[in-house]
Parts: C-alpha cells; structure tokens; sequence
C-alpha cells in the first residue's frame, strides 16, 4: 500500500510530544513490513542542523495565495523517505506557537493535500491532530485517497470555522465548529493512542466538549495503543549512558544514578530514592498536584526529584522556588535534552506522571524500558500500560492511583518509596517492567487492518506480512 503520513512532528527531527515518536518509529514499522509509507511535514528553520537536505526541490506548488517548495530526505536510520514543505512561515527555529499558528498550519494541510493531488498519489493519507484536521474534509472529493485521522490530544482542536473561511477553502459540504470537529466527521477512521482514552473522550469528563460527536461515531472509533521505537531505546545499548545494562545485570545500572545525582547537582548517595519526571510542564500533566504534596513528600522522607522539561512559567518558576528550598535533594532542569532524558529514565529509581488525562503516553513506557517503576495515575494510557502492584503476589508493573486528589498522590508516592526499601522485591519489579513489550510491531498490524478495510479488502494481514511480523517480533531484544 501506499501510504503517506501527514504530521506536525517527526522524532528525532522534531518533536515536542508524543506524536513526534509515533510518527517517527510507525511508519518506519510499516516499511519493513512491505508497505510504501512516506512522510510529509514541514521544513523547520533548524532541520538543516539535524539532517542533509539536497538544495534543489523535488516539486513546487501554490496554495493559499502562497508559494511552497517540497525538499526530500530520509528518515534518520531507515529508508522513509520525508518529503519537507517549505515555506517562510516554518523559517523560524521552532514547532508551535505565535500568533500565526493557526494560518501557518492550515496553509502546511493544504500544501499536504496539493502534494497528494499532483505529485505522489497515495491510497491512503494518515493526518494526525488539528494540524492536518481539513485534509479529510478535502479528500471527501478524491474517493481514491482514503483517510485515518489518528487524535493524539483532544484538548487541541485548531482553529474555529469563521477564521477558517477567512484564509482557506472550506467546501460547502464542511461541517464542524472548528478543525478536529471536521476532522471526525470526514475521517475514514478516526483513531486515538490508547484503547481507554477512546472510551473516556465520549464522555463530558474527557471529551472537551465533542463527546456527542464522538458518541455518535463511536463505530468508527478505535483506540490502538502506541508502541516504542525498541532499537532505538534499549539500555543494553544506548550510547548516551554512562554505562549500559540489561534486567539480568541490574547491578549495572548504579553508577547511572550516580552520575545522574552529579549532572543534576543532587547529593551524590546510591540509597537515596530517585524520582525522574519528565514531561512538558503544563497542568494536563499533573503539575497542580504535584505543586500541593511535594513540600510535604520532601519533608517526610529523604527522596530525591529531578525534573526535565519546559512549559508553563507559573509552574517553571514555583518548580525552580521549591527546588531552591530542597538543595541537594531536587533538581529542575528547564529546557529538554532527549540524552538527559534517557540517563533520568537509566539513573531513576521511579518515574513520576500524575496526569489529568492521558491520550497514551510515551515516558512511562520508556521508564519501564529502562527499569525505573513508573508511578502513574489511571487514566487514559497509563490504564493500559501500567498495571497496579501487588508485592504479596509479585504482580503489576507500577505504582497507581485513581482519584485525581493531591492525597492520593501523596500516598502512592510514600507507598512507592517504602517500597523501594525491599530491595530484592523491588528488582523483580524492575525485571518485571522490562520484559514488558511495548514493540510498534503489534499496533501496526492493527492499523494495516484499518488501512485494508477502507479500502475494500479484507481487515486481515497477508501470509507474508504475518511472516514479516513475526520475524520481527521475535528479533526484539
């Protein structure tokens, strides 16, 4: 099949959150597997620090009164190839914000649609969040170009239909207050990252404010949960550690925590209690919680924090002020280095994320990669990734709670720190979440079913796909 996905973010090239790695690692999935997927995203003005663009053009357009050229390149360490939309309004050095983020991503959706029309043909457009959303509205004129619209987080969901008619053409046929709304109703299919989260946007806790519609398309809904790039995160071999380790050789992964204690400025003691998080400091995160227990959780035990990440400056400056109370014990890095992030999942002995609501997640699979438990709230993803601890009968895999209730937090972090004192149960742990197998292999087996059923064909993998996957699978160390 051919399949082009169409996304604001590409990990490692770009990204920002959770859709970055899934557009990074399934399409390279989907290639080994037989299938012609390409991606098309745009040309950020630091890309050309990050890859080799050849200068001249593969193909130039209009679209919006405006002149775009389309850069081709490939993947980082696959043969995906990346198709770059070029155009002024993506020159500046970074992915999302200012002011002309609704026009500059819109005018990025109709470059994707020209691309498709004129110049490589798929059979199917994968689109992800609001920044691709008016794609499946326009593809409703090209029956040949089926469509998977893939949410990622709903509580984004791009500019209104008044401003749309104002810089763009919205057929007559459109319906939808705002970008994801069109999206839903004109996807082929509509996906989310995480079987729980596409039952609980359906509701008005999670839904933000598109349950109905949601409800009401519930059929053409389907949650598959993400995966990890497996080669690229493994312990046993990643080169941005001190030293490497495997859940045999857990002893291993000590001078980690200590070097992580040193890079971190904390106090250098391998018996301290280590809690990594690493997250975009906003309040879907969990941060409001974490702001009302964390001067208590400190004065009652003797753990340590790190923290990893940017975000909102109200929480970026009271993180830095309780930090500054804590010397030696927490740590607040502000700004986000993918090999800082890596040595706290190595380093950590538990991995913090309190999160209002979760489409999937992303870090609390790469802790559990790397053997730091996670400590999770149960919503959304984290349901279906984290399951509770029960020592007595050396089940589950993390820490989790339920109520989204600064005491309940506060009372699975004091039950996790405890239990990090028995130490031979807490490495069965830790061996426990890293045999986990989070591979893209199985997810992407589920999304070819859909790519086949909306084309016609039977919602099944062919011999020789299921031979390719299995091969796969069973190469996964």
């Amino acid at each position: 099949m051919r399949i082009l996905f169409v996304a604001a973010e590409v990990a490692p090239l770009a990204k920002a959150g959770g859709m970055g790695d899934v557009v990074g690692a399934l399409p390279k999935v989907l290639n080994q597997l037989g299938h012609d997927v390409r991606i098309f995203m745009p040309y950020y003005g630091f890309l050309a620090d990050k890859l080799e663009v050849a200068p001249e053009p593969v193909w130039q357009g209009v679209t919006m009164f405006q002149d775009f050229t389309i850069y081709q390149t490939t993947l980082t360490n696959s043969e995906v190839p990346i198709y770059l939309f070029g155009n002024n309004a993506f020159a500046p050095r970074r992915i999302y914000y200012g002011e002309d983020e609704f026009w500059r991503f819109t005018l990025f959706a109709s470059g994707a649609a020209e691309f498709a029309w004129n110049y490589w043909t798929p059979e199917i457009i994968h689109c992800h969040d609001w920044h691709t959303g008016m794609i499946p509205v326009w593809m409703k004129e090209s029956p040949e170009i089926a469509t998977v619209f893939t949410i990622h987080n709903l509580a984004y969901q791009g500019p209104w239909r008044s401003y749309l008619e104002q810089i763009t053409r919205c057929p007559d046929y459109m319906e939808g207050d705002n970008v994801m709304a069109a999206a839903i109703q004109f996807a082929g299919r509509v996906t989310t990252v995480s079987p729980t989260y596409a039952e609980q946007i359906k509701t008005p806790a999670y839904g933000e404010k598109l349950e109905g519609l949601l409800s009401y398309i519930q059929d053409n809904l389907v949650g598959i949960l993400n995966g990890i790039d497996l080669e690229l995160y493994n312990p046993a071999h990643d080169k941005f550690l001190d030293q490497t380790f495997t859940k045999d050789t857990l002893v291993k992964r000590i001078p980690n925590k200590i070097n992580l204690q040193e890079e971190t400025g904390l106090e250098v003691n391998k018996n301290a209690f280590l809690i990594g998080l690493v997250s975009r400091l906003v309040e879907q995160k969990g941060l409001d919680l974490i702001m009302q227990i964390i001067d208590r959780f400190m004065a009652y035990t003797d753990a340590q924090l790190v923290i990893l990440g940017t975000g909102e400056r109200y929480y970026e400056t009271q993180l830095w002020e309780i930090a500054d109370r804590f010397k030696g014990r927490m740590s607040v890095q502000l700004f986000y280095n993918d090999a800082l992030s890596r040595r706290i999942y190595a380093g950590c002995d538990a991995f913090l994320m309190p999160s209002r609501f979760e489409p999937c997640g992303i870090s609390q699979l790469l802790a559990m990669r790397y053997g730091c438990i996670p400590i999770v709230r149960s919503t959304g993803g984290l349901v279906d990734t984290v399951s509770f601890y029960e020592p007595a009968n050396e089940t589950g895999t993390g820490y989790c709670f339920e109520r989204y209730d600064p005491l309940d937090l506060l009372t699975c972090l004091i039950r996790a720190w405890e239990g990090f004192r028995f130490k031979k149960d807490w490495q069965k742990l830790q061996q426990r979440c890293m045999s986990e197998n989070f591979s893209w292999y199985k997810s992407a087996a589920e999304y070819i079913k859909i790519y086949k059923s909306l084309k016609g064909e039977k919602a099944e993998l062919s011999a020789t796909e299921t031979e390719k996957l299995n091969f796969f699978e069973t190469s996964i160390t």
